[in-house]
């Protein structure tokens, strides 16, 4: 283990969903103002090996990493806050570490020992919490612990972090805890007894919290401060306020505000080797906050009910409308509410339609009437992954003429299967960590809209998907005028679809959104919302 490397935990209590991501992603870009180089990686403590294959509204949208990891889905805060790539080790479930020491068991590695969750299962917890910070690549590893405290499943994390304060040794290891502070309305009061029972609780499992971090809906006085600071035995300038803030993006600077990276520096007896001011990142919430346009962008999903289930996508829309000035005001509409009788009734206020990804047939048809109003009114169109195959089948029914033109994962009997299984996918049966997934190359074609959007003609993007265009309907489709624009050099694979006299259709069938950053926003998603802007002007 390198002893140069700091180690942050930041455990939650009281409620889940407090926004231990967003408070480690925030942290984390504080101390890289600070020169230091940081990563953050998630332990999640369900069964699952990893999120690939839960439903979205169990779980929120599943990220995908550049090597192809499924995970959780405050990997894509860590990657939009700090700009620096995560991998597979920076998201860790129950069910992988006891996967992992299930196999060394039935190799024999234990040399006949009874395996227990103390040793063995700890001991894999740690390994992991240590692994990122083995190489001396960074300065700080932060480990955001998912759930809550006192939850069962947690119980072995839990144990970890203690063990791991010993194995690091005093000025290497720091426990943020965050908690909830409820106000009581018809007392007109703050309450602070869920913390002090939350902490009670870290405390019976051998931890003593070194900063507090209390998420509110009012101001902390400071002897609500100083109570919270003598009953959980922190110091008084290690009780942070976090308050409810308007955007995820605010939080940094109101961390900075209460002094949180300060609070962390001293702990960890750190000096700061440089002091930026997040010059950049006050400029992105200046243009984010001030916009000179406005544009309604129809976001088409079956998951709309979870707005987690888009939340890469949602946050590529932020970072795009601040590059470009403009606020998008994204109405989530079901694709199974749509069909051939209310479509333009639903969709007539849209300056642009993104038909967004997904799988299985629920809603199919109501993304295909989307599409097809998209492009013959000429709306500017987005689809991604599932959107673009939706916009190749309904060019091909309702262009060409092919009746009953599907994918074969809708329809396996097909008379026109423009959308096919790929080859590589015809023989798995096993579901997790099966599909085509992270980044690969793509060529694009010099003129057309993505080009023009990239300003490069080789990119690489990320994917997540079994079912590719089917090559064997190229040359049909593009004399009818819907062109492949983008294709992988290696195998051919179609990623980009175009229609030539369309003021912006583009269909991609890799995920631009994973991409996407505060400070690099992505461009297919800056020129798109560019031409929604043309659009709603003209």
């Amino acid at each position: 283990m390198a002893q140069s490397t700091k180690y942050i935990f930041i455990t939650g209590g009281v409620t889940s969903s407090l926004g231990k991501g967003i408070i480690a992603a925030s942290l984390g870009k504080l101390l890289q103002s600070r020169g230091f180089s940081v990563t953050i990686q998630k332990f999640d403590p369900y069964l699952n090996i990893d999120p690939g294959t839960l439903n979205p509204y169990e779980h929120g949208e599943c990220y995908v990493t550049e090597d192809g990891a499924e995970t959780d889905l405050d990997l894509g805060h860590y990657e939009r806050f700090l700009n620096v790539q995560t991998s597979q080790s920076n998201n860790v479930t129950t069910g992988r570490i006891y996967n992992n020491v299930i196999t060394k068991e039935r190799k024999g590695e234990f040399l006949g020992k009874t395996v227990q969750v103390i040793p063995h299962i700890t001991d894999e917890i740690k390994s992991n919490f240590y692994k990122l910070g083995e190489d001396g690549k960074f300065d700080v590893v932060i480990t955001e612990i998912g759930g809550c405290v006192g939850d069962i499943e947690s119980l072995p994390f839990i144990e970890a972090v203690r063990q791991a304060r010993w194995d690091l040794g005093p000025g290497n290891f720091l426990v943020i805890h965050l908690t909830l502070i409820p106000y009581l309305k018809a007392a007109k009061e703050l309450k602070t007894k869920p913390t002090q029972h939350s902490v009670k609780q870290l405390l019976e499992a051998g931890i003593q919290p070194d900063i507090l971090v209390c998420r509110t809906e009012h101001h902390l006085p400071q002897e609500v401060k100083k109570k919270l600071a003598l009953f959980c035995n922190v110091q008084l300038n290690s009780v942070i306020e976090a308050m409810d803030a308007d955007s995820i993006y605010d939080v940094p600077l109101l961390m900075k505000k209460e002094k949180l990276d300060e609070r962390v520096l001293a702990k960890l007896k750190l000096s700061s080797k440089t002091n930026t001011d997040l010059e950049n990142w006050k400029d992105f919430l200046g243009r984010l906050k001030n916009p000179t346009q406005e544009v309604t962008i129809g976001l088409i999903g079956k998951y709309v009910s979870l707005p987690d289930s888009y939340k890469s996508i949602i946050e590529s829309f932020t970072h795009a409308g601040a590059a470009v000035e403009c606020n998008v005001n994204l109405k989530l509409i079901s694709s199974e509410e749509l069909n051939v009788d209310n479509v333009e009734t639903k969709l007539k206020e849209l300056d642009g339609i993104l038909v967004a990804p997904g799988f299985g047939e629920r809603g199919f048809e109501g993304k295909i009437e989307t599409v097809k109003y998209a492009r013959t009114n000429n709306i500017p169109f987005f689809g991604i992954c599932l959107g673009m195959q939706v916009a190749v089948i309904e060019y091909a029914r309702n262009v060409l003429g092919l009746s009953g033109a599907n994918s074969t994962e809708m329809d396996p009997n097909t008379s026109h299967p423009v959308i096919g299984l790929m080859e590589e996918q015809k023989n798995i049966e096993q579901m997790g960590g099966t599909m085509r997934l992270g980044s690969y190359a793509c060529e694009l074609k010099k003129g057309s809209k993505s080009y023009l959007a990239y300003g490069k003609s080789k990119i690489n993007e990320r994917h997540r998907h079994r079912y590719e265009f089917n090559n064997a309907y190229l040359e049909q489709i593009e004399n009818a005028g819907m062109i492949a624009t983008g294709k992988n050099p290696e195998t051919g694979l179609v990623e980009i679809m175009e229609i030539k006299n369309h003021p912006w259709f583009v269909g991609v069938q890799f995920h631009p959104e994973y991409k996407s950053t505060v400070l690099n926003p992505q461009p297919l998603f800056v020129k798109f919302i560019q031409a929604a802007i043309d659009y709603k002007l003209k």
